[in-house]
């Protein structure tokens, strides 16, 4: 007796069924394989408290590590509004109210689901240096109001100077590729002929200077070492407080006044002929860097009016330092303090050194026309002592001369990323934080998995034939 068509459309699209399931099953153990996700991204943000203003850098790094060290980049930077937090010693509560508009915007940047695992830190320099036991109530105020954020927050605090100077020298040499670059085989590799860079900063209350030497570093207190991408550093650093460009202008305005403190009248040889200003004396002496004279009336009101005099205001700025107190068979800044011979190529972090010393070559005179936005500003009278500030530091107090001049490049930025300390600290603070293992899954390459998918597609819809031929056949 012979099967009926029934039978045989059944038995035809079983076999169709248990072909196409065989082969679906065996591509899709063949050429199976483990492979890794992605990395994912964790963030960090800095807060940079300086002397003059706040700014707020956040950070991104993939979670895995080259060698122990992230690879950071600058995600967003956002210039905190009004003057540095130092300035608000009376009124610290609004120390804290400016960090907001800076804050609610990070939190549009970070995802919301990583936003209470992003540490977060608030570093001050210089300017909260001199505040002394003012400094608490401030840091006290910011971090109340950082704590009312979804972070990590992991405290505020004042950076050393030398470890302004040294997170500056990490910050300009990552990221003009001296520590790791990414290779044209698609690694980050140490650059084996990269030579690395000293870093100067010109801050508003200290500056510091950093680099590498040729030779030993002889006092172990200007030394510090790192660890990064798998390579020992030691470098020498120093800062020196007071002698930013803000203090060292306010210290040679005192200097000036103490020719004759009893006069009411100072004559500055560095602002430009008939140029005139008044200033109290509460105002001039309300810094650590200007000692107080014994008859001080805070509410004097002293009389300013510029001369016009180059010589005598490079030697009114030249008196500011101490070039001889240096001991026998050692090499020295200024003020005695100990630096080795400079060595290799310095990047100077200041964004009007150039403007400055553009007054060296044309003098106030000319320089309304030529900045007309500074004068209108009331910033250009300070262009010229400014500029033989910068001068005489660099060329008396760090030792550049004829030869060494063109080794300095001034700049604010490189890659497109701010070069103070903050990108350094964050750099050097991922050797702290673990990495994270990347996630492993099962993989296969791309035409065998979507010729698995194709059987698998099979296999279900001659299934489902059968199942309506079952079901629907009626025979007569």
């Amino acid at each position: 007796m012979g099967c009926s068509p029934k039978a045989v459309a059944a038995g035809c699209l079983l076999a169709v069924i248990v072909v196409s399931g065989i082969i679906a099953l065996i591509l899709a153990v063949v050429g199976v394989k483990d492979v890794y996700l992605p990395p994912g991204t964790k963030y960090g943000m800095v807060f940079d408290a300086g002397s003059s203003h706040t700014a707020l850098y956040i950070y991104q790094w993939p979670a895995d590590k080259e060698n122990g060290t992230g690879i950071v980049s600058q995600a967003e930077a956002c210039t905190v509004q009004g003057p540095g937090i130092s300035s608000y010693a009376e009124n610290p509560a609004n120390a804290g109210a400016s960090l907001r508009a800076c804050l609610d915007k990070a939190m549009t940047i970070i995802p919301a689901e990583q936003q209470r695992e992003t540490p977060t830190y608030l570093g001050a320099t210089a300017g909260m240096r001199l505040l002394s036991t003012k400094a608490d109530l401030v840091f006290a105020e910011v971090s109340k109001t950082i704590r009312q954020y979804p972070v990590d927050f992991r405290g505020a605090r004042i950076l050393t100077g030398n470890e302004e100077g040294s997170f500056g020298w990490i910050t300009i040499n990552y990221l003009l590729e001296t520590l790791i670059k990414f290779s044209f085989a698609g690694k980050w590799i140490r650059p084996q002929s990269a030579e690395v860079l000293g870093a100067l900063d010109l801050g508003g209350a200290s500056t510091q200077i950093t680099f590498q030497p040729s030779g030993t570093i002889e006092d172990n207190s200007t030394e510090v070492f790192f660890r990064l991408y798998g390579t020992n550093y030691s470098v020498y650093t120093h800062s020196y407080l007071c002698y930013g460009r803000d203090q060292a202008l306010k210290m040679l305005l005192a200097a000036l006044r103490k020719e004759n403190l009893t006069s009411q009248q100072i004559s500055h040889p560095c602002y430009p002929k008939g140029y005139e200003e008044n200033v109290t004396a509460a105002a001039l002496y309300n810094s650590p860097c200007v000692p107080t004279p014994a008859a001080h009336d805070p509410s004097q009101i002293l009389m300013v009016q510029g001369t016009g005099a180059p010589a005598e205001c490079r030697s009114a700025i030249q008196k500011l330092f101490n070039f001889t107190a240096c001991g026998a068979n050692r090499t020295c800044g200024f003020n005695g303090v100990y630096q080795p011979p400079g060595h290799g190529q310095f990047f100077v972090r200041e964004a009007h050194a150039n403007c400055y010393l553009h007054c060296l070559s044309q003098w106030l005179s000319q320089l309304q026309a030529s900045f007309p936005q500074e004068e209108s500003q009331g910033r250009l009278h300070n262009y010229c002592p400014s500029a033989f500030y910068i001068l005489t530091l660099l060329q008396e107090g760090y030792k550049f001369d004829e030869q060494t001049w063109s080794n300095i490049h001034f700049c604010q930025k490189a890659a497109n990323t701010d070069i103070g300390w903050t990108l350094g600290y964050v750099l050097n603070l991922t050797n702290m934080i673990p990495a994270e293992t990347p996630e492993q899954v099962k993989g296969q390459q791309r035409g065998l998995w979507a010729a698995a998918i194709f059987f698998i597609v099979l296999t279900i819809a001659v299934a489902l034939v059968a199942i309506l031929i079952q079901c629907l056949w009626n025979p007569t």
